[in-house]
């Protein structure tokens, strides 16, 4: 008997489940050393560097103990990762959208499926506390479906022109795209560029901050085991030489960078030296403006995410709390109420709310903020100190989180990104006023507005100078909306569909259908 159609369909449809099945478990396989290095990513596995210039000890932010000790990647290394990239950006761009986007898709299935272990990688990269980690996993997740679903539709526009004439206008992926990241978000910064520059049919090489090199090669694994062909994403570890290294490499097209304001300087001066598009998401002194109708709990629960997650040290954090007066003492009393009820412990404890700033010196400047509010004339109403936990985790440094009023506008902790746990309050009396007050900053990452008059919620946040304007919510950052800055906060988008127009570029076919018609130049 001949083989049916359906049987066709089913044997297809048993090997493509086998095939998920053992890219899954040929993940599980190499994360058991994911701790152990090798550190780069090139060409489809962990490696070495060809040279090593030195090598960086890396403090897990917990125990203040040694992670791990990762090799700093020289000129030749970085040559060699974007060789690699450059190498397979031939192939890979020619697959159909299609095609991408279905590894993009089976790498999210992959990370669902071990949520957990990379989850508890990412607190001891990080410090944070392990459900906001599974948080940012999962968002990894997302984004990687989200973009697997729109590559299919990266296309072209065909464009009638007079005379039966038309255009095709293509859209073309740029090449090998270079990504520097930060510490604060590892894994999610990285998947924030590298999806959808994948589904647009770029390749990558990789730069993770040095303070948290661990989940962007687990996330090199996660796409070899998704079918990614070797080398489409690459990582080089190093310190800020090897970014240079990399921003300035002759072969990368476009230059993708999350971090300072003094580092995106720099990328952005070596795009402008190799004539490269680059995307900058920087720093941010984002307002939260609470009116008296607003909903004070939500206001309250809003002020904590967008002060202390992470310790405080999200870019987009709402460190300028502005209480109209009216509401000022009822609110600053529930937020001290609330804050004092924050959970400093092991991050990988279920109860813990607050976990390990970054490292020493970075908790060290988050204090010396404390210490200038002071001098000010600010006053600080709950923390602002080290708490010592006992054991193991008596080497790492947590911070209570802190609750400052009596601010002015022009005061140090106000003016300046603190990136730590620390929560100015202002009050103010109009909304002219707030509005005059919010935008009295050089950033414009973020803002929100909390009332219960829809018309004058959409007033303020129409006047707020930020890229991302909540009403009545804080720090979300859905895979489908873009995300970025105004003024000092940035250039380019992430996220959204808007993301795809900074990793293609486009190319117009004119197609003729008449005769070339010059005018008087031609005389028969």
């Amino acid at each position: 008997m001949g083989d049916s159609g359906e049987g066709r369909v089913e044997e297809e449809g048993r090997k493509t489940k086998m095939a998920g099945s053992l890219a899954g478990r040929t993940f599980i396989r190499s994360f058991s050393r994911s701790l152990g290095g090798p550190w780069n990513y090139v060409g489809g596995q962990r490696c070495e560097p060809c040279l090593a210039l030195a090598s960086m000890k890396v403090t897990e932010p917990a125990t203040g103990s040694t992670l791990c000790e990762v090799p700093v990647s020289s000129q030749e290394e970085v040559d060699r990762a974007v060789a690699s990239a450059k190498g397979v950006f031939p192939s890979w761009s020619k697959l159909s959208g299609r095609e991408r986007g279905q590894k993009l898709m089976e790498a999210c299935r992959i990370i669902r499926d071990n949520l957990e272990d990379i989850s508890k990688l990412e607190v001891q990269d990080t410090g944070k506390p392990i459900w906001e980690a599974r948080v940012d996993i999962a968002s990894c997740a997302d984004a990687l479906e989200y973009y697997g679903g729109v590559a299919a539709a990266v296309v072209g526009q065909h464009v009638a022109l007079p005379g039966g004439s038309f255009a095709m206008v293509q859209r073309e992926p740029l090449g090998v795209i270079g990504g520097v990241g930060a510490w604060n978000f590892p894994m999610q910064t990285c998947v924030w560029k590298v999806a959808p520059a994948l589904a647009c049919g770029n390749t990558f090489v990789y730069k993770p901050s040095q303070f948290t090199p661990v989940t962007a090669v687990t996330l090199g694994e996660i796409l070899t085991s998704a079918g990614v062909p070797d080398g489409v994403f690459n990582v080089v570890q190093g310190e800020g030489e090897t970014g240079a290294r990399l921003c300035n490499h002759p072969d990368v097209a476009k230059l993708s960078f999350t971090g300072s304001v003094p580092t995106g300087t720099k990328v952005m001066t070596a795009g402008a030296k190799g004539i490269k598009s680059v995307t900058l998401e920087l720093g941010g002194k984002s307002p939260i403006v609470i009116f008296e109708d607003a909903d004070v709990k939500n206001a309250i629960k809003a002020t904590l995410m967008a002060n202390f997650l992470s310790q405080g040290q999200v870019c987009s954090n709402g460190t300028r709390v502005f209480v109209q007066r009216s509401i000022a003492d009822e609110f600053i009393q529930q937020l001290v109420s609330a804050t004092q009820k924050l959970k400093i412990g092991d991050p990988l404890a279920e109860d813990t709310t607050v976990g390990a700033t970054i490292h020493e010196d970075h908790a060290k400047k988050v204090l010396s903020y404390i210490t200038s509010a002071k001098e000010e004339g600010a006053s600080i109403l709950c923390g602002g100190e080290r708490v010592m936990l006992p054991g193991k985790l008596s080497g790492g440094w947590y911070l209570s989180p802190a609750v400052v009023v009596d601010c002015k506008d022009n005061m140090k902790v106000v003016q300046e990104e603190v990136f730590g746990s620390l929560a100015s309050v202002l009050v103010f009396d109009s909304e002219e006023e707030a509005v005059r007050r919010a935008n009295d900053t050089n950033f414009g990452l973020a803002g929100a507005v909390f009332t219960k008059d829809i018309q004058r919620g959409h007033r303020v946040a129409n006047a707020i100078e930020a890229g991302t304007v909540w009403i009545n919510t804080y720090n979300l950052y859905p895979t489908e909306v873009p995300f970025g800055g105004y003024k000092h906060s940035g250039i380019g988008r992430e996220n959204g569909l808007t993301v795809i127009d900074f990793f293609t570029q486009s190319r117009t076919v004119y197609v003729e259908m008449g005769d070339v018609d010059c005018g008087p130049l031609y005389q028969e």
